[in-house]
């Protein structure tokens, strides 16, 4: 048992803030002096560079990942009467967001080792009033994005990637995010390029599609004053622009310490895992992991956070109830047992701290408190 070690948190801002304090606190000075909040020169910047990263023609900053959705979707007149297919097993807005339109979700189960969407079950839900396929690359592992963008094709409906968790993952060399008609993406500060409050940002390679986001984020408005459309205000700060721009060129870096951490943890957890005790998460060939979590999946998971709990090692569940058994979604007529792989994921997963500041010595205490909790 690793002896200096006695608390683990599931994740520490603090240790990515600190090599990089002087130079994000000179960008929010450069803005202070500027006053210019809202708009301009620093959301312009950043846009310039999300979409090289991303080598994609645009990208539009927002103010959250759930506006990033939301204004996706009305920028494809997503409204009453549409279907939009997507996973039951993610962040509440992936979901929310459709019915927040008047549109209709249609749930569909997970791959039970990716934890996500199953494009065999994409296929079978598509009807005519499908207006928008969303798959969710979660956790920082791509969706099978071929079969998928196939299916989209043949049936003529949009691809909007839920990216929220997957700024940088690679799906057979290309960034997800720039697959699709649309990617979505998170600035909340867990995600692996966090901001300091809510924010996001949306990617396209399509400049009409583009030039309509950027009027919604703004009401609707060209010039001021004169509205083309019905938009809202999903503007993403300068401020907040200011502090992303600062840490996206240690991205890579920081990236590269959680993909260390993941496979520090697989030599680390080899003996659990040859013996069933736990399952590890997989990288499928082709797919560029970012490790927005690090999850695994136990038979007694509520049992053992809490002796993890007790030992002061921070985890996380991520989801405990999948969308077909939520209480708002009721009128979708779902039930227990509808999809089994989502209800096993949501019963039996657990995520372990994974950031890039982790040390060796804090992983060998987790994964030690995990072996004598099991």
């Amino acid at each position: 048992m690793s002896s200096q070690v006695t608390s683990v948190p599931l994740l520490n801002l603090a240790a990515q803030y600190q090599p990089i304090r002087e130079e994000v606190l000179a960008a929010i000075a450069r803005v202070c002096d500027s006053q210019r909040f809202i708009m301009g020169p620093e959301v312009e910047g950043l846009e310039r560079e999300l979409a090289q990263l991303l080598e994609v023609k645009e990208a539009v900053g927002v103010s959250s990942g759930t506006d990033a959705l939301l204004a996706a979707m009305m920028a494809l007149n997503i409204g009453p009467g549409d279907e939009v297919v997507t996973s039951t097993y993610s962040f509440f807005a992936t979901a929310g967001c459709v019915v927040r339109l008047g549109a209709t979700p249609v749930l569909v189960d997970i791959d039970p080792v990716t934890y996500n969407i199953e494009p065999a079950a994409v296929a079978a839900a598509v009807t005519p009033r499908t207006k928008a396929i969303i798959p969710v690359h979660l956790y920082g592992c791509s969706a099978d994005m071929t079969p998928i963008l196939e299916i989209a094709a043949k049936s003529g409906v949009a691809v909007i990637e839920d990216a929220a968790q997957a700024i940088g993952t690679r799906y057979h060399g290309r960034p997800v995010g720039g697959l699709g008609t649309i990617g979505c993406f998170s600035f909340f500060p867990s995600k692996n390029l966090g901001a300091f409050g809510d924010g996001g940002f949306v990617a396209t390679n399509d400049a009409a599609l583009a030039h309509r986001l950027r009027l919604i984020r703004n009401h609707g408005a060209e010039p001021k004053y004169f509205h083309k459309i019905v938009g809202a205000n999903f503007r993403l700060d300068a401020l907040q622009a200011a502090v992303l721009r600062v840490k996206l060129p240690y991205l890579p870096m920081w990236t590269e310490a959680r993909r260390l951490n993941a496979d520090r943890y697989r030599k680390m957890f080899a003996p659990l895992a040859a013996a069933g005790k736990i399952v590890l998460p997989v990288e499928p060939d082709g797919i560029y992991h970012i490790y927005n979590q690090f999850v695994i999946r136990l038979a007694e998971r509520d049992r053992v956070r809490a002796a993890l709990d007790a030992r002061r090692v921070g985890t996380e569940v991520y989801y405990p109830v999948p969308f077909h058994l939520q209480e708002c979604f009721a009128s979708l007529g779902h039930s227990k047992g509808d999809f089994p792989a989502a209800e096993a994921a949501a019963d039996h997963t657990l995520a372990l701290p994974i950031f890039g500041e982790l040390t060796e010595a804090e992983q060998r205490y987790v994964v030690d408190s995990i072996a004598q909790a099991i």
